[in-house]
């Protein structure tokens, strides 16, 4: 049995659950909760960057970040599942995860400000740096909605993630404007259970 090593919240370890369900491997896998700021969690052992998700697999080897997890899920899995093979495709979902899983990454960013500055403190060119990054990813999202495949691939998994952190951390504020994008969050929650399944209330 393998360990996941995550948070309910975390739109990392999100990935990972949704990559193990449509590759059916959700049954493989023990979800392990992680405090990422406690430093006498075994975390900070199982990835020194003290990061989630990691995973644990059988033989206590660790494994890290979500893309790192989501390759080997899929290598697991028989391989070109969720990465696909042909070249082409396969650069298009590595892509377009790269885009969601930055956007996610500024969004945990204009987060953590809040969280553990106070507002005197907070420095207003720094966080429109971080909501630009956001904004432009949404809009380039917007503009370009992604294909969504039968086995949905590692990029349309990010943008899922992304799109379902902006709505538990944000409020949904990027639904109004981005319709097209909306319509496609709504596809992929239909076709993958799992989705709404791992959704956190706000």
């Amino acid at each position: 049995m393998m360990i996941l090593r995550s948070t309910p919240p975390s739109p990392f370890g999100r990935k990972v659950k949704l990559a193990a369900s449509v590759l059916g491997l959700s049954g493989e896998i023990k979800v392990e909760a992680a405090d990422t700021n406690d430093d006498k969690d075994s975390l900070r052992q199982q990835n020194p960057v003290g990061k989630i998700p990691v995973l644990v697999v059988e033989d206590g080897s660790t494994l890290f970040d979500s893309r790192v997890i989501l390759e080997y899920l899929d290598h697991r899995a028989g391989g070109g599942k969720i990465i696909p093979k042909e070249p082409a495709a396969r650069f298009a979902a590595l892509r377009l995860q790269a885009l969601a899983d930055g956007a996610t990454d500024a969004q945990i960013l204009v987060l953590y400000e809040g969280r553990w500055r106070s507002p005197e403190h907070h420095v207003a060119k720094w966080l429109d740096y971080q909501n630009g990054k956001i904004m432009r990813a949404i809009d380039a999202l917007e503009a370009s909605p992604p294909a969504l495949d039968t086995i949905p691939n590692v990029g349309q998994i990010a943008v899922a993630c992304f799109l379902g952190h902006r709505d538990l951390r944000f409020a949904g504020d990027w639904r109004v404007q981005h319709p097209k994008l909306v319509a496609w969050l709504d596809r992929f929650a239909a076709q993958v259970p799992a989705f709404a399944q791992t959704k956190v209330a706000a």
